[in-house]
Order: structure tokens, then C-alpha cells, then sequence
């Protein structure tokens, strides 16, 4: 259960912000326009990804030694470093959502919502690298509930903002409310970048 929560509140940290695939999502449900197969494929890419990145670390892990292991342990301190400093800069953005609707095909449609997930270079630094990365030392069962519970967040946090954009619209165009939220996922970063210069040092 432990790394159910993990993955969940990890998972959570890392797609909790205002990027181009989340005002998308947020655009969408404004719009009332295919909310939910934005949403699904949204959320079922990231389940994919998230297991991806697992299981290639998995499978590498078999070839990995002691000094590959802090390699990749220094790069994933780097990663969050850069993660958290992204976070902080971006305190100063303004939020701005396109309302206007126009008619889109199903066709399109897909292909927009697969461009915002698949063309994001963050997905795989964010999604594939770091958390399977993160999750390389953790028991093969571990690693699933961590995975696991990484994809819940995903699949809550895309059909929460889709579906109550509307009611929520308040809170969404709010910069201070991004603001706040940022300064929680900083925290929770800095802890899991402590954790990891632990395992560098020691």
C-alpha cells in the first residue's frame, strides 16, 4: 500500500501543472467537446508510459552495476533539481484558456489529443525516465502498485479537471491557486530529491 501512495502523490507531483496538454484537457471539458475520449486517451497513455519506463528498468537492471546505478541515481537528482527550478520559474505565468468552439471531427480530435501526449518531450523525461528510474530498486511487486498508483493519479487527475472544468473554472484561471499548488509539488520534489542524494552519498 505504501508504494501506492508513493506512486500516487509522485505521479500527481509530476502531471499536476499547467502545460499544453492539461489546458487542452481543461479546453476540452469547457467546451463540452469529446471530454471523454480526451480523457481516456490521455490517461491510458500515460498508464502505458508510466509502465514502460518500469519495465525498461526493470529489464535493464539485469545489466546494471554498482557504478551505472550512480549514474543514474546523479541524473535523477538532476532531473528533480531541474524539475523543481522549472516550478519556481514558471511562478510568475499567466494562465490564459481558449474558449472558442469550433467543429472538430472525431479523427481529429484523436489525432490532437495523441500530438499533445506522444509529441511532449516531457512525457518521456517525466513519465518514462523518471519514474521508472525512481522505481528501478523497488521489488518487482513494489514496482507494480508504485506504477499502479502512479496511473490512478493520472486517470483522476484528467477526468477531475475535464469533467468539473466548468464548476472549477473559478479555481483553474486562478494564479494564485497554481501558484499554491506549485509550491506543494515543490516540497514534495525537494523531499524525493533529499532522499535521492542519500542514496548518492551513501
Amino acid at each position: 500500500m505504501e508504494y501506492l501512495l508513493l506512486g500516487f502523490f509522485t505521479g500527481l507531483s509530476l502531471i499536476l501543472a499547467i502545460g499544453a496538454q492539461n489546458i487542452f484537457v481543461i479546453e476540452q471539458g469547457l467546451k463540452k467537446q469529446y471530454i471523454f475520449l480526451v480523457c481516456i486517451i490521455c490517461s491510458i497513455s500515460d498508464l502505458i508510459l508510466i509502465f514502460l519506463g518500469i519495465f525498461l528498468f526493470q529489464y535493464f537492471g539485469n545489466f546494471f552495476n554498482s557504478t551505472i546505478e550512480l549514474i543514474l541515481n546523479i541524473l535523477l537528482f538532476i532531473f528533480l533539481a531541474h524539475f523543481i527550478y522549472g516550478k519556481i520559474s514558471i511562478q510568475k505565468n499567466k494562465i490564459n484558456f481558449n474558449q472558442e468552439v469550433k467543429n472538430i471531427s472525431l479523427t481529429g480530435i484523436i489525432t490532437k489529443t495523441l500530438a499533445f501526449t506522444y509529441l511532449n518531450p516531457h512525457v518521456y523525461s517525466d513519465t518514462v525516465f523518471f519514474l521508472g528510474n525512481f522505481s528501478k530498486n523497488l521489488l518487482i511487486i513494489d514496482k507494480y502498485y508504485f506504477g499502479l498508483g502512479a496511473s490512478i493519479a493520472s486517470f483522476l487527475f484528467f477526468f477531475t479537471i475535464a469533467y468539473l472544468s466548468k464548476s472549477l473554472s473559478k479555481y483553474l484561471r486562478s494564479d494564485k491557486v497554481w501558484k499554491q499548488i506549485n509550491l506543494l509539488i515543490i516540497l514534495f520534489m525537494s523531499l524525493l530529491a533529499l532522499f535521492v542524494l542519500f542514496e548518492i552519498i551513501n
